[in-house]
């Protein structure tokens, strides 16, 4: 047996074995639900010193019980500065001029998102966590997840700030997954496809629609915790907050054995 396969083999057993205790090891899991966002933008194959702007705004509530895609958000996105997509964004993202153009502005789509917040908030009662080093607040927290800082501490952020807009309090803070697998799992992943294929997962979908993305990227985090992986904050826009490894011994029940929970969502 090669030393990959033992390797693998060893790894299904441990997680065989760590599932007796799963109800035990859910209560460490901070969060009860996820929010996972992956923004796709306005690019160019040929450098130059044009500013992205959001033109996908998917989000997906991700239910850290039975790892259920329970809600999701999506909309295109009207680009302002630059309303004309390049041949390499559309060949890139799928999305078309047309689609673009019959799209809301972001400040428009910002505040259908945060009345889709609001929404999960009075419906299913998601509590927002925004500071892993304070005590969690009451009810089910949640908070945000992306894959790399990019799509809040880069994307929207400078977005929001050449246009003189609001970002919402609740996207101050967030999950950087990548990095997260990077410490939990000791090893550089190869993109979110190849993080999947590590992991024995496949992608499913076109790669580079955002929704498609923020749907795979919940699959991985789902397959995390079930891993054993404890998801923190990473990431303020003030401050990163967590350098350490992601704690292990923290493994979701599986399915069958989970109890759904309502879903809270504190407006930002």
């Amino acid at each position: 047996m090669s030393t990959k396969s033992l390797a693998k083999e060893l790894g299904l057993i441990r997680r065989r074995s760590q599932s007796s205790g799963a109800h035990q090891s859910r209560r460490k899991q901070r969060f009860s639900f996820l929010i996972i966002i992956d923004f796709e933008s306005t690019c160019w194959r040929e450098k130059n010193s044009f500013r992205p702007e959001i033109i996908e705004f998917p989000a997906v509530l991700l239910n850290l019980c039975n790892g259920a895609i329970e809600s999701e958000f999506h909309s295109f996105v009207q680009p302002q500065e630059h309303p004309l997509l390049s041949d390499f964004c559309t060949q890139l993202t799928g999305i078309t001029q047309d689609q673009v153009d019959s799209a809301p502005p972001l400040h428009i789509c910002l505040s259908r998102f945060v009345r889709w917040l609001q929404g999960l908030q009075q419906e299913r009662g998601v509590a927002y966590e925004t500071d892993s080093s304070g005590p969690a607040p009451s009810g089910h927290t949640c908070t945000f997840v992306t894959w790399s800082d990019w799509d809040l501490g880069v994307c929207l952020l400078y977005e929001c700030k050449r246009k003189q807009l609001r970002v919402p309090g609740a996207l101050k803070s967030w999950i950087d997954l990548r990095a997260t697998y990077k410490l939990f799992y000791n090893r550089k992943p190869k993109g979110l496809r190849g993080a999947l294929l590590d992991l024995g997962i496949q992608f499913t979908g076109r790669e580079h629609s955002g929704l498609v993305d923020a749907r795979n990227t919940a699959l991985l985090a789902w397959r995390m915790v079930c891993d054993g992986c404890c998801l923190t904050i990473t990431k303020t826009l003030q401050r990163t907050l967590v350098k350490a490894r992601p704690q292990q011994g923290n493994i979701c029940a599986a399915p069958s054995v989970c109890h759904s929970a309502p879903s809270v969502c504190d407006a930002p």
